[in-house]
Formats: structure tokens, sequence, C-alpha cells
């Protein structure tokens, strides 16, 4: 009897004794992090140069220094600064400034003063509405003028973003037969966000 009785203990002892090494085994780790990539950030300050073209419509009556069905060539620049007080929407200010020019016509200047509203859609791509008021210079003549439009920006690496963009333009003449929008201006640009 003594020896079955030793004979039990010493095998539950070895029993116990092995699981106890087995727990020793497992090792914890640690998962590793997985990086993933922040999106753009649309807020901050930025600044871009653009080009595109100025269409002046024929039975809309002259918009400010142009000349009724006339196409000009545009170039311009643009500063701006964007807010984003609820993710997905954006609000932001923007100047621009635009030389305007055709072969037979006058160089113009054009100056504006923009509030921007949007939608952040996806991480890279940004659609917006434009408001402005301004002026436009040509040979020391100057007029009051608007626009109103819209445009999509993507952006293309970290910093840049492509913007199009489209406006319908106006000035602040009251005339017999004066259309609101008695121009268009279409423009794409590149743009580097600090």
């Amino acid at each position: 009897m003594f020896v079955r009785s030793l004979t039990l203990g010493v095998a539950a002892a070895a029993l116990l004794a092995g699981g106890a090494q087995a727990a020793d085994l497992i090792i914890p780790t640690t998962p590793v992090p997985i990086y993933e990539a922040a999106g753009f950030n649309w807020e901050g300050l930025y600044a871009g140069v653009r080009l595109g073209g100025q269409f002046v419509g024929q039975n809309n009556g002259q918009y400010g220094n142009q000349l009724n069905d006339t196409t000009y060539g545009v170039l311009g620049a643009a500063v701006g600064v964007n807010f984003l007080p609820a993710d997905p929407f954006l609000i932001g200010a923007e100047v621009t400034a635009d030389y305007i020019w055709n072969q037979n016509a006058l160089s113009t200047g054009e100056f504006f003063a923009n509030l921007r509203a949007g939608a952040v859609l996806t991480d890279a791509v940004l659609v917006y509405a434009i408001a402005g008021v301004g002026v436009q210079t040509q040979n020391g003549n100057n007029e009051g003028v608007y626009q109103l439009g819209g445009g999509v920006e993507l952006a293309v690496t970290d910093a840049i973003t492509v913007r199009g963009e489209v406006v319908g333009q106006g000035d602040f003449r009251d005339e017999a037969g004066d259309a609101f929008f008695e121009s268009a201006k279409a423009t794409v640009g590149v743009f580097y966000h600090f």
C-alpha cells in the first residue's frame, strides 16, 4: 500500500511539474503596429498658378472692359487658406490675380476676393463652390465685377493639388438687357499646400 501511494504521489508530482514547464514555454508578444497613412491635409495655407480661357458672350452685353463675342487667354495666380470646421465640410478664403489677353484687344487684369465652401469627398478629392467680388482694370479704367461657380480639386502628392474651375462672371453696371452672367472663365491650376 505504501508503494502504491508513493507511486501515485510521484506520478502526480511529475504531471504537475510538466504542466508548469509547458506554461513557461509560452512567450507573450506585442503585435506590430500597422502604419496607416493619414489622408491629404486640406487645411491651411496654399498658393498656386493657373491658366485657361475667358469667353465673353455675343448677346449678353459687354462684360467689364472686354469686347463682346471674344475669347481671351487667362494666366493667373491664387493664394488662399482652408478650414475644416466639421469633417467633411471645408470653408476658405482666396485672392486671385489674372492677366487676360487677346491679340485683337487690350490686355486686362482681374483681381478677386473669393469665398469657397465645399466637401472633401475622399482623402484626395474636394468639390467646392466659389463666389467673389473684384475689379477688372484695363488702360486705367476700372470696373467692379463678380463671379460665381465651382470646381474640383485633386491631391496628387502629400502637398500638391490639381484644380479645375468654371465660373460665370458679370459686372455691376445697370443697363437694359444686361445679363447676370456676361462671361465665363474656365481654368486649370496647380497648387502647393503648406
